[in-house]
């Protein structure tokens, strides 16, 4: 009885540990996406609604994720990148379903936030391309948030 109550102690410490450190894993995406919320608020005040929805994830230094994304002819769109890892590099960039280059040219890059702008010229499927461009860190959270007008 006296092993099965070692086993026990050890089996729920370990739960206890894992369920301690849950937040923290979560955190880093949640943390990213309010610097993605933050590089959208002067456009908020421009008239731009920001939707709910969001992608996030990690990607190590030089990696891509690719995200499809409906968008419709006569709205505008920006998509604003964001990470908490303050020293790394982050881009945005937006391509139609041909594999070309949609954005206007304002998007910008600023160390851990970046911003794609775009008009499309038809309805359809595109592609907005994240990146961590370079990191101190082995993987880094990002979050990709979009806004209308």
């Amino acid at each position: 009885m006296k092993r099965f109550s070692k086993v026990m102690f050890r089996t729920s410490s370990l739960l206890l540990a894992l369920v301690a450190l849950q937040p923290a894993i979560f955190a880093s995406v949640d943390d990213a996406q309010a610097f993605a919320l933050q590089a959208a608020e002067p456009y908020v005040k421009q008239g731009f609604q920001v939707r709910e929805d969001y992608w996030g994830g990690d990607l190590g230094s030089g990696e891509k994720k690719a995200v499809r994304q409906q968008l419709f002819k006569g709205n505008e769109y920006w998509f604003w990148l964001g990470t908490e890892v303050d020293k790394a590099k982050v881009s945005v960039h937006v391509y139609d379903s041909d594999g070309k280059l949609a954005e206007e040219p304002d998007g910008w890059e600023k160390g851990h936030f970046a911003a794609a702008h775009v008009i499309p010229k038809a309805t359809g499927s595109y592609f907005i391309i994240v990146s961590v461009e370079e990191s101190p860190e082995e993987r880094t959270h990002w979050a990709l948030v979009y806004g209308f007008r």
